[in-house]
């Protein structure tokens, strides 16, 4: 067994079933081992051949987002696994467990300006949660190995950069078995969910702005909305969490927003931001905002938060229902739900990202686009559309 089937063997023991690239010379000795394994079929794994590198690490963040499992794509030397760079990217920012394979020079023209050199350990360290080189049989295993748990615990990129010749020599270490730990529940201080209480109990109208980290929490963040009487507005990555099968539902905010979400934040006297990095701070209202999430460092990071809560979705809310008074007005939210409901069925329905939707309104006009009268609001980012 050489370096580049071991390196196979543990992808296949960690449950991987394709991956994603172009076949190049550098990349050979792990291309062949992948031929060798078999296929998915027979237990091993296949190649996935695509016609840009590019794509591979598409490919492989898309399957990694779908599935929640690891996913692998690889590229030969220089330009090849160059071109991984822009499809790392977008899975290391949408939290998708993926496993780069850059196959490097071989290992005794490193630092010669060697043809096609570049340096992929150093490349992909913005893009990565762990990059590393390969420079021996023995310590391969283990880098694998790291690399492998980075990715899924850390539910980001891990670049492994092989020369060539060190993928073809023969294995000399045992591999690490690879046991995967199961995700913890982070549960909120107890006094964070009595202080969140006493401001919800006093407040007329709430309303929750759901990202991504509502994900398994569908039906919780429904019961929570139905007892605040709380319209619910969504990201683009929250979408697929939380629209669906929801009564309280009034669209989503953002560059590419609709709907009455951004007109249900900025008039309500508490926001709730449930897991969610939101970028774009210029949509968010300047009002007692409230942050739900399980990652510490984005607490404040879009918007000023006057109670940060370091928890996860679920067992936030599980703690906070007993805690909350049942006797409210559903005024807001009905009003909120029409408005939305009437902008979705309006045969002209205009949408305004930045202004969540308002119907247009002649006394204030758009410094972009004066003569469609619209909301003044949106004049530094107009995205007018029609449908």
């Amino acid at each position: 067994m050489n370096v580049a089937e071991q390196l196979v063997a543990q992808l296949i023991d960690a449950g991987v079933h394709r991956v994603y690239g172009i076949v190049g010379d550098s990349l050979n000795p792990v291309v062949d081992a992948i031929r060798k394994s078999g296929g998915s079929k027979k237990g091993g794994i296949d190649w996935i051949h695509v016609r840009h590198e590019e794509a591979a690490a598409f490919a492989a963040a898309a399957e990694a987002q779908l599935t929640g499992k690891l996913a692998v794509c690889a590229g030969s030397c220089g330009p090849g696994n160059l071109h991984l760079i822009n499809g790392l990217y977008d899975a290391q920012r949408s939290g998708a467990p993926v496993l780069a394979i850059a196959s490097h020079i071989p290992s005794v023209q490193i630092g010669q300006m060697y043809f096609q050199e570049t340096h992929p350990d150093r490349l992909f360290n913005e893009c990565s949660v762990y990059n590393e080189m390969i420079s021996s049989a023995e310590q391969a295993p283990r880098v694998v190995n790291a690399a492998i748990r980075h990715a899924v615990e850390l539910s980001g990129v891990s670049v492994i950069s092989l020369p060539g010749d060190v993928s073809d020599l023969k294995a000399s270490s045992p591999s690490p078995k690879y046991v995967p730990s199961r995700r913890p529940v982070l549960t909120p201080n107890e006094e964070d969910v009595r202080q969140l209480a006493d401001v919800l109990n006093r407040a007329k109208k709430v309303a929750i702005f759901a990202g991504a980290g509502v994900e398994g929490a569908h039906d919780e963040v429904i019961e929570l909305a139905d007892v605040l009487k709380a319209p619910i507005g969504h990201t683009l990555r929250g979408k697929d969490f939380i629209q669906y099968n929801n009564p309280f539902d009034v669209g989503m905010t953002g560059l590419l927003g609709y709907g009455a979400a951004a007109e249900g934040m900025n008039d309500a006297d508490v926001l709730i931001m449930l897991g969610t990095d939101f970028p774009y701070d210029q949509f968010l209202p300047n009002t007692f905002t409230v942050q739900v999430e399980n990652r510490p460092e984005k607490l404040g990071r879009r918007t000023d938060v006057s109670l940060p809560i370091h928890s996860d979705v679920k067992p936030l809310i599980a703690a906070l229902l007993p805690l909350l008074d049942r006797d409210r007005s559903d005024a807001f939210l009905k009003a909120k739900v029409k408005k939305h409901s009437k902008i979705m069925h309006s045969p002209r329905r205009r949408l305004h990202a930045q202004c969540g939707a308002h119907e247009a309104d002649p006394s204030r006009v758009c410094g972009t686009h004066p003569q469609r009268g619209c909301c003044k609001g949106c004049s530094l980012h107009c995205r007018h559309r029609y449908v």
